[in-house]
């Protein structure tokens, strides 16, 4: 299936022909159609599987065909969790409708509020925003709901995770009743039901993403290491497998910034994106680390919605997640559009209840390996019995890594050396500390 054949205007195929893009994916082949009906939608989909250009496309097509909005109002509301994914929402709608004469703008928390103010005085189309800076706006008057269309809670999930129920709710009664509702989350758990219920009017549902599975083209293995010398072992793999483009996540604020400080020890540049910094460092780190300007980026779970970058090759779980159903959004960031992906645990002898609801979650045992000179001296307990390892062939891509990462570490032996820490003894002969940051592999972009 084309783009052509969703119904879509002139407009939005020139600018989805301009960005490279041929087919839909399956959430946009489905979601397209039904929003341009008019349907109110619930969808499920996982990270990565274009869900934002499934609502943007069908919202401006429909926004271009009415007349111009008034002052201090929008025609469409787009709630988000995060200031990150805002910003990429926003991205989406300026890339797609830049051939429509249609005005948008995002609002959110940790900065001034002024500006945002000023945005929305002759009004907007189209509006991105966070509920909390939101709520802020129209009590100082800024916004007035009256004139609202269509309302996309993209998310869904994660701003209940977040504790946004409240200001969701309080939004909804100051909509209007009749209005298109989208709600695109990655599961459709009974809490999302219960906030469907009442302000989704008899909903196309569309689930193309199987609850709690992941991604086939993503290998994923588990490396025991004491808690002390995780640190060690991440930056160990990041200069032998010259890794160059990598997201790995930790538990805490406090945990990120650690982490950050010790990899600089070994001349590798990495920058933490979490709650605690300010959304000009959170926007100058992600911009950074798409642009290669730095190898890693350390970031937190909530800090991590919205994060969007094509060709993400590695995800490490520095800090395997308290609540299972995150392992499986963390690693979605890697193995997108078809591309290949790589999803490494570094799992210590206290996080063995975490590894083990993940793999009752994902019905499926990890591959493990130890890696010579950080092996642990508190032993990982086992994993699940067999009952569980449905999925073979995961089973083996993870021990055919193991074998080739064994393989790899022996032929490298000879000339590498270790220090007592485990670290390798390397040059540094570049910019980069001796190690060279690689292009992105081209794959299919996912929009």
């Amino acid at each position: 299936m084309s783009f052509e054949k969703l119904g879509l205007s002139e407009e939005l195929l020139r600018s989805v022909s301009e960005a490279a893009y041929t087919r839909p994916t399956p959430i946009q082949a489905l979601a397209i159609p039904a929003i341009l009906k008019g349907k109110d939608v619930m969808a499920a989909a996982q990270t990565g599987t274009g869900k934002t250009a499934g609502f943007t496309l069908p919202l401006l097509q429909l926004l271009n065909k009415k007349s111009p909005v008034k002052n201090n109002r929008a025609r469409a509301l787009v709630l988000t969790p995060t200031r990150e994914l805002a910003a990429q929402v926003q991205e989406c709608v300026s890339t797609y409708g830049k051939y429509m004469n249609l005005r948008s703008t995002v609002v959110f928390g940790g900065v001034k509020i002024n500006p945002q103010m000023m945005k929305l005085r002759r009004g907007v189309d189209v509006l991105v925003a966070t509920p909390g800076r939101l709520l802020d706006l129209f009590q100082q008057r800024a916004i007035n709901f009256n004139d609202i269309e269509v309302l996309i809670l993209d998310e869904a999930d994660r701003m209940l995770d977040m504790g946004f129920i409240h200001d969701i709710r309080k939004i909804m009664a100051l909509l209007p009743k009749q209005r298109q509702t989208l709600m695109f989350s990655a599961t459709f758990s009974q809490e999302i039901r219960k906030l469907a219920k009442g302000i989704i009017n008899d909903p196309v549902e569309i689930d193309v993403a199987p609850r709690n599975s992941a991604v086939e083209t993503i290998s994923q293995i588990i490396h025991p290491v004491d808690k002390s010398r995780k640190a060690d072992l991440l930056s160990y793999l990041i200069i032998r497998e010259k890794w160059y483009q990598v997201l790995v996540f930790s538990r805490t604020k406090h945990g990120a910034d650690k982490l950050v400080k010790r990899l600089s020890r070994d001349n590798i540049h990495a920058a933490a994106i979490h709650g605690n910094k300010s959304q000009v460092q959170r926007t100058k780190a992600l911009a950074n680390f798409k642009n290669n300007k730095i190898q890693i980026l350390v970031a937190t779970d909530i800090a991590a919605r919205g994060i969007d970058i094509d060709h993400l090759s590695h995800v490490v779980n520095f800090d395997l997640p308290n609540v299972p159903e995150d392992y499986i959004h963390r690693i979605g960031r890697t193995g997108r559009a078809g591309a290949s992906g790589q999803a490494i645990s570094l799992v210590s002898a206290d996080e063995a209840k975490q590894l083990h609801d993940i793999e009752r979650l994902i019905k499926h045992k990890l591959g493990r390996e130890e890696i010579e000179s950080f092996e642990p001296k508190h032993n990982l307990p086992g994993s699940l019995s067999r009952k569980y390892s449905r999925n073979k062939r995961i089973i083996k891509t993870a021990k055919n890594k193991t074998k080739r990462y064994k393989a790899k570490h022996n032929n490298s032996s000879e000339q590498k050396s270790h220090n007592r820490y485990g670290k390798l003894n390397t040059s540094a002969n570049s910019a980069h500390g001796g190690r060279q940051i690689r292009p992105a592999s081209t794959t299919i972009p996912v929009i």
